[in-house]
């Protein structure tokens, strides 16, 4: 889940926007995410913290290393099904079918998992484009703020992932890349939370790279692979 931190933080302690900069919690905070970062830990907004919180980033909260959600959800078989349910206009059916093809294709390219894909009925992990509220009680507020959001591995919705449909999705490095959410958040609904490694996968930032050659960090293999095993060939 992402979003724009300034105004996430200011509404998560209900004060008013000309008071938010100098209260000791909101300053804690910074601290806190600024150590997260690897900045330099001030407690200021500073030019550098604002340039990289205000990136779009995973909403769920920063954690240390490789992570799991807590109690270590994770999918009891190895075997796991998904269903597309619906189509963003931004690309053809053909380009989202890929693009999540691939995306589970790094999960399972490092583990014993196997994604198969299932047309009608329920699917371990249903993957949907909406906009605002779309009853899950955690709405996407528009263009530019949240991106996308995963729940951990469960019944009933564990393990969906719903992308925003307001954002711009492309398969390149304009605009915002489909395949590259696509593998952070199936790393939620596969169990993973977040790493403080800025080049894991799971790192809560997102960020433009290189698409041509996307291995998965050492981290996100660990993480990974500590919940489901090595990959048996």
């Amino acid at each position: 889940l992402v979003q724009h931190f300034p105004n996430s933080l200011e509404g998560s302690i209900f004060l008013p926007a000309s008071e938010w900069k100098s209260n000791r919690l909101v300053v804690d905070k910074i601290k806190k995410v600024q150590e997260f970062m690897g900045l330099e830990v001030t407690g200021k907004l500073d030019s550098h913290t604002m340039n990289l919180i205000q990136k779009p980033r995973c909403g769920f909260p920063d954690t240390a290393e490789f992570s799991t959600f807590a109690g270590e959800p994770k999918w009891g078989k190895n075997i796991l099904t998904y269903r597309i349910l619906n189509y963003t206009p931004d690309l053809t059916a053909q380009d989202v079918d890929a693009a999540i093809k691939k995306a589970f294709k790094v999960w399972s390219s490092v583990t014993p998992l196997k994604f198969i894909r299932t047309y009608e009925g329920a699917a371990d992990i249903m993957i949907s484009f909406a906009i605002r509220e779309h009853k899950d009680f955690i709405p996407f507020d528009g263009p530019g703020g949240t991106l996308a959001h995963a729940f951990a591995p469960g019944s009933t919705i564990g393990g969906d992932a719903h992308f925003d449909d307001e954002e711009d999705w492309t398969l390149k490095s304009e605009g915002i890349n489909l395949f590259h959410v696509a593998v952070h958040e199936f790393g939620h609904s596969l169990g993973l939370f977040h790493s403080t490694h800025p080049d894991a996968l799971m790192y809560p930032v997102y960020r433009k790279s290189d698409l041509a050659a996307f291995p998965l960090h050492q981290d996100d293999i660990n993480g990974i692979q500590y919940l489901y095993g090595n990959k048996k060939y």
